[in-house]
């Protein structure tokens, strides 16, 4: 059982009553654990025919199971992208946003991407997603993750929401705000966070929150919809800050609020208002991509590769330094908004590979995701080599292949090899290899 803070049990004895004993209660339980199917590569039935766990359905997500076991994050097919290891509570949020293929979206405060990529499986790649966090190593660990489900229409930035709201005025149809907050809700699964809680944290985080929600506000167009959500369960950041907003805020109507706690479902609780916006224009679209034309040698050497590798070729090259880099399907060209500054980070192009000079071209990891097994020479390995594989093991293949191949695991790519004379040479990025 957690030594939980005497002012957190105070207030949470003060705040459920008679359910107070439950409450306490839930937090020498075993934690609940889920993933989420990634439908971009996968339908959830063949996952079922494939995945090595027994799988219980959440009651918020379609493609959310509950799970038991150790390691969830090295399996081949995590690694592949399948799936996504999420809090089984935090799936009830997005389902609220209702996204729509070929909307504009925002995930506001996105690291680490649970939430950002769940949306991402409901835009079907069609549509611009924007995902922001605005601490550039939180940034990384969100782009590592959108890269591993091969999410196609994101664009990643890194900018304070007040930055952001004078550049999107009025542009989204929908926006989630999962708000950094006291983590109330994480404490059995992050014990660390124990110590750290205080009213003043909570007070604080309540301070932040109103800025952030403000800054969503001039973002949304008229007939959008906001989502908040929080994993904490202080009034101040939840139901008083919701009421603080609309108070604050004219023509919104809430149209749901729920406060999840972990002794009443399955998860560790959450929080989240559905707002939705009845005034307001929406921003014109930005600016279409007009790509630019890498130089002929550099070119040469990449078509080169395609026609080896590829069964169609990639449209909307661009050359950056070295290295070959497209635009990201269905987004628009969101960056060409950003005034040039090193305060803030875009992502929104997809790495290809580098062309150096006089020597061929090498394709990236970020493509070996961005791809399906279908449209790239591929070599299927059984569950041992793809471990091998993940180790950064090379493999024996049949002397007849020669050159870069998709090495796949139940049909979804791991990653790039290289046959020479029977061997498949690894090409795992080290960071990558368990």
């Amino acid at each position: 059982m957690l030594d939980l803070p005497a002012e957190f049990t105070a207030r949470m004895k003060k705040q459920l009553g008679a359910e107070y004993e439950a409450f306490e209660q839930s937090y020498g339980l075993p934690t609940k654990k889920a993933i989420r199917v990634n439908t971009l590569k996968i339908s959830v039935e063949s996952f079922k025919r494939v995945t090595p766990f027994a799988l219980s359905p959440t009651p918020w997500e379609p493609s959310g199971f509950y799970v038991e076991g150790e390691s969830l994050g090295k399996t081949p097919l995590h690694a592949a992208g399948a799936y996504y290891v999420q809090e089984p509570s935090a799936m009830s949020v997005v389902p609220w946003l209702e996204v729509k293929e070929g909307e504009r979206v925002l995930d506001l405060c996105s690291a680490p991407g649970g939430k950002g990529t769940q949306i991402a499986q409901y835009m079907h790649g069609k549509g611009t997603l924007v995902l922001n966090e605005p601490v550039p190593s939180r940034r990384d660990i969100l782009a590592q993750n959108v890269e591993r489900l091969g999410i196609k229409n994101a664009v990643i930035t890194c900018a304070d929401p007040a930055f952001l709201a004078g550049i999107f005025r009025n542009y989204f149809d929908k926006i989630l705000v999962d708000a950094p907050c006291s983590g109330e809700g994480m404490f059995k699964k992050e014990p660390n966070a124990v110590p750290e809680w205080s009213l003043k944290n909570v007070c604080g985080c309540a301070a932040r929150q109103k800025q952030i929600l403000d800054a969503a506000d001039k973002m949304l167009c008229g007939g959008g919809r906001l989502v908040y959500s929080t994993c904490t369960f202080s009034p101040e950041e939840d139901e008083e800050q919701v009421e603080g907003f609309i108070r604050s805020h004219a023509g919104y109507a809430l149209l749901e609020m729920r406060k999840l706690l972990p002794h009443n479902v399955g998860g560790e609780g959450h929080f989240f208002a559905v707002l939705q916006k009845t005034d307001g224009d929406r921003a014109a679209d930005f600016q279409k991509l007009t790509p630019s034309i890498p130089n002929k040698g550099d070119l040469r050497a990449y078509r080169e590769w395609e026609s080896a590798t590829l069964k169609a070729p990639i449209g909307n090259l661009i050359l950056n330094g070295d290295a070959l880099v497209c635009f990201n399907d269905g987004a628009e060209d969101i960056a060409s908004a950003f005034p040039r500054s090193d305060r803030w980070r875009i992502k929104q192009s997809v790495f290809l590979g580098k062309t150096e000079s006089r020597a061929p071209f090498t394709p990236s990891h970020a493509l070996a995701a961005r791809l399906a097994v279908g449209e790239a020479n591929s070599v299927e390995v059984d569950e041992k080599t793809a471990l091998d594989y993940l180790r950064g093991l090379t493999f024996a293949c049949s002397p007849q292949l020669a050159g870069w191949y998709l090495a796949a695991y139940c049909g979804l790519p791991l990653g790039w090899c290289k046959a020479v004379n029977g061997t498949a040479k690894n090409h795992l990025p080290k960071g990558l290899r368990i």
